[in-house]
């Protein structure tokens, strides 16, 4: 699995801002956040875990667990978790977690560069986030008119079952790099119609026409991040974004294709209330959103905004636990969790092909 990804500085990311790195599926699919024992008891482990890692990458329960932090107990943080006028909050503990680079890096690394693949549609976004530290353009270079080939080419040559494709806002191109999209998916399931495709998009400005081309362009996943709470979006996204627009963009995808799973994510620790969390977890089922990724804002760089609060892994449990009373079909939700998983990959990946299943013994009835 793997993701070529937005450039957006959170915690997870490789420091490019340009790759997510493709690691091995792993058994279990459920999020859960586990208390970390007495250092005694798992020096040994964390020692087995490092080693483990340097191989094949971080697992999403590694990662919400906080099992590598070196502190042996995060239960035991007296540090302030909601920043006051003036404050920079120091990271806790179980934000601590070594990022491993794996022994897939350099072949990915050197494969994106001599095909000259960055994010989709370049590295340039035109909007500006105040939560993200990517380059900002109103007219970024022109799309590479190879690239959804040159993608395509690079998923199919590192025999990927489950790849996820993102990019920066375009909306100096009139349909927002839609066409562009859809490309990439075409030539992927061209190439290998096995591999399942997630497609991570902007909201096109509303555009359902754009939004239209990606649904129906063969994708498996398509995924929209909603980002903050209602009324934080003026705050946190720039003023081309807003709540409404993204939920509009995931219920066309439904009205277009049915059978197509929608998905979205929102960052806590931004200043939102638990009854705003709640308020948009409800207007993401009435719209039709299937699975829901929750996790800790990161502050990028000094430009950006402050971290308002540092959600603890048990209030992140307990959204997951909301998530999935309220019938997500997946939701993951802890501290550095991030829209792209390959434990949610392979959860999907292994939905998606049941449903295949299901759909042909049907037909053969």
């Amino acid at each position: 699995m793997a993701l070529i990804g937005r450039g957006c500085a959170v915690a997870g990311r490789i420091s490019s801002n340009r790759l997510f790195l493709p690691s091995k599926c792993f058994e279990g699919s459920s999020v859960y956040c586990k208390r970390l024992i007495t250092a005694a008891s798992t020096s040994s482990t964390l020692t087995e875990k490092k080693r483990d890692i340097k191989e094949d990458g971080l697992n999403l329960q590694d990662f919400i667990s906080g099992e590598l932090s070196e502190k042996s107990s995060w239960e035991e943080y007296r540090g302030s978790l909601k920043r006051q006028k003036g404050e920079r909050l120091r990271l806790p503990p179980w934000l601590k977690t070594e990022i491993p680079i794996g022994k897939n890096y350099n072949k990915l690394k050197n494969t994106l560069r001599d095909l000259n693949l960055h994010t989709l549609m370049g590295d340039t976004c035109t909007r500006g986030c105040r939560f993200c530290s990517i380059k900002t353009a109103r007219k970024p270079p022109p799309l590479d008119a190879e690239e959804p080939y040159n993608t395509a080419k690079a998923i199919a040559a590192w025999g990927l079952d489950y790849v996820v494709l993102t990019s920066v806002d375009r909306d100096d191109i009139p349909d927002g790099g839609a066409e562009h999209f859809a490309k990439t998916v075409s030539y992927i399931k061209e190439r290998n119609p096995k591999i399942l495709v997630e497609c991570l998009t902007p909201d096109f400005r509303g555009d359902l026409a754009a939004v239209e081309k990606i649904a129906l362009s063969g994708l498996d996943v398509y995924a929209h991040n909603v980002e903050t709470v209602r009324d934080l979006q003026r705050h946190v996204r720039d003023p081309r974004a807003n709540f409404d627009q993204s939920l509009s963009v995931l219920r066309h995808v439904k009205k277009v294709k049915s059978g197509v799973l929608t998905k979205t994510s929102l960052m806590l620790g931004l200043g939102e209330t638990d009854a705003q969390i709640h308020a948009a977890l409800k207007d993401f089922r009435e719209s039709g959103v299937d699975c829901l990724t929750l996790g800790q804002y990161m502050q990028p760089t000094k430009r950006n905004l402050k971290v308002e609060e540092y959600v603890t892994p048990e209030k992140f449990a307990y959204w997951e636990k909301v998530g999935q009373e309220m019938g997500f079909v997946y939701t993951a939700s802890g501290p550095l969790v991030r829209t792209s998983y390959r434990a949610g990959e392979f959860f999907l990946k292994n939905l998606l092909e049941k449903k295949k299943t299901e759909g042909s013994i049907e037909a053969a009835e």
